[in-house]
């Protein structure tokens, strides 16, 4: 439970910060957080949405870490689409990516495996 709790901080903080800059000052989170790899778009304003909710799902996981452990899947799937199908395409074609949030979220794809509570999801009973 204490890692959950770790890694629910973390996205607090994380993510938290990612999501209000974007939904609130895209501009900025074009420059700071996307490495000027995209431009200031509502889009940017979607992910901010994402990333503020995650932010939001964690700080009640903090409270209740087993029933929002299922927010941690949601990160590691889209982490992982994110960098098969655009990060890894825009190495190999040398286009511009946002490297730092790549790392972030290479390193979080190693990490997340072994916080999410597999066995106690398992042990659930479905009706």
């Amino acid at each position: 439970m204490i890692l959950l709790s770790v890694v629910y901080a973390a996205n607090i903080l994380v993510a938290g910060w990612i999501g209000v800059v974007s939904l609130f000052a895209p501009k900025t989170a074009a420059v700071t957080i996307f490495s000027y790899a995209y431009p200031a778009t509502d889009t940017i304003r979607l992910v901010g949405c994402l990333w503020l909710a995650i932010a939001i799902l964690s700080a009640l996981g903090l409270w209740r870490p087993l029933t929002f452990s299922p927010v941690l899947l949601l990160q590691l799937l889209y982490k992982g689409t994110w960098l098969l199908v655009v990060a890894l395409p825009a190495i190999r074609a040398n286009q511009p990516y946002p490297g730092g949030m790549a790392v972030f979220f290479l390193i979080w794809m190693l990490v997340l495996p072994f916080v999410i509570p597999w066995n106690s999801w398992a042990k659930c009973e479905h009706t």
